[in-house]
């Protein structure tokens, strides 16, 4: 046994190398974004508690240009990680109905209906 074990360099970039590995770093950092976007929900939420002037702050700060830029690129983040998650389900979440596989497209599929069924309730219990 050797008292120097080999130790591959790598690289910063060698993500960079492969546009699977682009794609998969990439939905990464959308996480990120979200759960920002979901923080500031839940400071909005504390603005609410507080009163009507710090409510009115918050909303004021977010319907600002950098507010609605940071919405929509967080929607956008949002809406990447969503359609690559549900590319990835049949691979991490294979589904077998009477030892048969359930095709890929139906999984897929299904994911697309609960999401537009989902938004629909949300939609509608915002009274849009």
């Amino acid at each position: 046994m050797s008292r120097r074990p080999y130790v591959r360099k790598a690289e910063r970039s060698w993500w960079l190398h492969h546009p699977r590995y682009v794609a998969y770093m990439v939905r990464e950092l959308t996480s990120l974004f979200v759960g920002l976007y979901c923080l500031f929900l839940v400071v909005g939420l504390i603005r609410l508690a507080q009163g009507q002037a710090a409510w009115d702050g918050f909303v004021a700060a977010f319907s600002s240009p950098l507010g609605v830029s940071f919405q929509l690129v967080c929607l956008a983040f949002a809406i990447y990680h969503s359609v690559t998650w549900f590319a990835l389900t049949p691979k991490a979440m294979p589904l077998m109905i009477k030892d048969e596989p359930v095709p890929d497209m139906a999984i897929v599929g299904a994911h697309y209906v609960a999401w537009a069924a989902v938004s629909i309730v949300v939609l509608i219990a915002a009274g849009m």
